[in-house]
């Protein structure tokens, strides 16, 4: 299959998960009408967790589709495997609007208690580890298999430009264990470790080829 196909069809699956997240949102306005509560900058500060939950999924889907685009774009045809591992991955990214609201509820802990909010922000790790691993799998694979998926440039892809792609791993592990004791510190390093993978950490497929047989 052309590399083109599967990036379109993926495209599409990324625009309606972060189009979802402002869902979310949505009911900080519907509680104000009516007249049922008096609409005032303090009513909506009130819901910083909600705004936060979305800005760090809205840069983490961002990001994400922004460095699938740039994987895709190493080859020119994609094989069953490489599909396989981009519905696993496409299947966690869909998921992402579902932990950022379980956070957006209960981060602050007005549902009656921090635990809830550890439960939330550790669901959202979970998933943010399980999109992780299908990434760099996806990666790894592609990497490896450049004659048999057609590269459009023979890159020999230096091992310390894999590890800089794939050690975000770590850091959501770390992320979802700090969860377990501040829910809100692990927020703000999942949000972080979305600006780390939004500088260029794989080689550009209409770059130099030569240029990155180096680091090895």
């Amino acid at each position: 299959m052309d590399s083109r196909r599967a990036e379109s069809f993926s495209d599409g699956v990324f625009a309606v998960a972060i189009t979802v997240l402002v869902f979310n949102l949505l009911p900080i306005a519907d509680k104000t009408a009516g007249g049922a509560l008096t609409l005032t900058a303090r009513h909506l500060a009130h819901y910083w967790a909600a705004y936060l939950a979305y800005v760090v999924s809205f840069l983490t889907i961002g990001i994400m589709w922004l460095n699938h685009h740039t994987m895709l774009s190493q080859v020119t045809r994609v094989n069953r495997t490489v599909l396989v591992l981009n519905l696993f991955l496409l299947m966690g990214v869909v998921a992402i609007p579902f932990p950022t609201a379980l956070v957006a509820d209960h981060l602050t802990g007005r549902d009656g208690g921090g635990g809830q909010a550890t439960v939330a922000a550790v669901t959202y790790g979970l998933v943010m580890i399980a999109i992780s691993i299908s990434f760099g799998s996806m990666w790894v694979y592609i990497a490896s298999h450049q004659r048999a998926l057609a590269a459009r440039r023979q890159v020999h892809t230096p091992r310390l430009s894999t590890f800089r792609f794939v050690v975000g791993n770590a850091g959501y592990v770390a992320g979802t264990l700090i969860a377990l004791v501040a829910p809100v510190a692990a927020l703000i390093i999942f949000g972080l470790l979305a600006v780390y993978y939004l500088f260029e950490h794989l080689p550009d497929p209409s770059g130099d080829g030569n240029a990155e047989t180096g680091g090895e």
